[in-house]
């Protein structure tokens, strides 16, 4: 067979290209490794329980929720002032005044949190869960003290909420709250732990009667008239608290009952409809500088009198004797240490931890019903 000059010149070619020699690859240089720059070292881990969404919590959480909705009937003196209305007995105007709010499930057999400003003065209470079912609901029992109700419904396949350890909740921890606000229920907001400790002047307001122990937990997480009384959870779903009020000054400042007061009190409020104070029988001043020197207490709060017929009395406490435990919880201050007897339960044992000429005893109390004054 015979080729062509053409073919024979381009067989050639190709021959020799591809007899040519690869060209030989350098390796790639490594980075060379210094020392870490000090910006470097600056760079902080992101903390492992900082969520990424709040999607599973809500999930979670959202069927335990609940929206309040109230009616009463008001007098309706708009009009002012009428002489022949009131001297001769001529009946006002009435006019039903509606109001809501929120509030969360803490168990199967219906029984139900909510804020005490929610219900007061109500005559009809409806609750709608989340699968738009609408139950009457009637009071068990109040502590106006921290604006506390336990209300109860009947009705079947409830999902009751978590209730976690509002003590171990931190400042800078994210939380969640859910309610029904101006209507618009279920909705969720986010923010963090502002504060913890509050009082109810922190509010700029005063509780509507009564006292108790001021702890409220501030969040930043938005809440609006008609929050009150639905759950503040941790990403765990784990009620923290419930919300109970803002401030009319600024905006992101929320105030929240902690949970653990909530189960405090739930016994009695089952039982009784109230918490009935129990008493010591003694009078306290917070802990000062001058009288930690003397005593040698770091914390505690100090006994300023006794009643002879008190409970503490018999017991053998004394005057200045500083109290630093009380059932094994530290004393930080007077209202708590009131809010612990308040709510010890009337005729129960309770240990007193004590500091007496710098030495530490330990005393038993049973608490009495806190008498009545006219």
């Amino acid at each position: 067979m015979r080729l062509s000059l053409t073919t024979t010149l381009l067989f050639l070619l190709f021959l020799a290209c591809a007899c040519r020699p690869l060209p030989k690859e350098e390796p790639t240089p490594e980075p060379a490794l210094g020392p870490p720059s000090e910006a470097a070292s600056d760079v902080k881990i992101i903390y492992p329980n900082v969520p990424g969404s709040f999607v599973s919590t809500t999930k979670k959480v959202k069927p335990s929720v609940v929206n309040i909705f109230t009616a009463q009937v008001v007098q309706d003196r708009r009009h002012g002032f009428s002489m022949f209305e009131d001297l001769f007995g001529r009946p006002h105007k009435e006019r039903i005044q509606r109001s809501l709010g929120s509030g969360f499930i803490i168990d199967a057999q219906g029984y139900i949190f909510t804020n005490y400003h929610v219900i007061r003065g109500a005559q009809q209470i409806l609750v709608q869960l989340e699968d738009k079912r609408q139950v009457p609901a009637t009071p068990v029992g109040i502590e106006p003290g921290i604006d506390a109700a336990l209300l109860h419904i009947d009705a079947d396949k409830l999902q009751p909420a978590t209730m976690g350890n509002s003590d171990q909740l931190e400042v800078g921890e994210w939380v969640m709250a859910i309610g029904n606000p101006f209507g618009l229920s279920h909705t969720v907001t986010a923010g963090i732990v502002s504060a913890k400790g509050r009082s109810w002047q922190d509010l700029g307001a005063q509780p509507g009667t009564g006292g108790g122990y001021q702890n409220f937990i501030q969040t930043d997480a938005s809440i609006n008239p008609g929050n009150s009384g639905g759950p503040l959870v941790n990403v765990a779903g784990e009620v923290m608290g419930m919300n109970t009020a803002i401030t009319a000054e600024g905006q992101g400042i929320g105030f929240a009952v902690p949970i653990n007061m909530l189960k405090t009190i739930l016994p009695q409020l089952k039982r009784s409809g109230r918490v009935l104070p129990a008493w010591l029988g003694i009078g306290i001043r917070d802990m000062d500088e001058r009288v930690s020197q003397i005593t040698g207490a770091s914390n505690g709060v100090v006994v300023t009198e006794l009643f002879q017929e008190g409970p503490a009395y018999e017991s053998g406490l004394r005057v200045g004797d500083v109290v630093v435990q009380f059932n094994d919880t530290e004393v930080r201050d007077s209202s708590m240490l009131a809010w612990m007897t308040a709510t010890a339960g009337i005729g129960n044992k309770v240990k007193l931890n004590i500091i007496r000429e710098r030495k530490t005893l330990q005393l038993e109390v049973e608490v009495q019903a806190k008498p009545y004054s006219d």
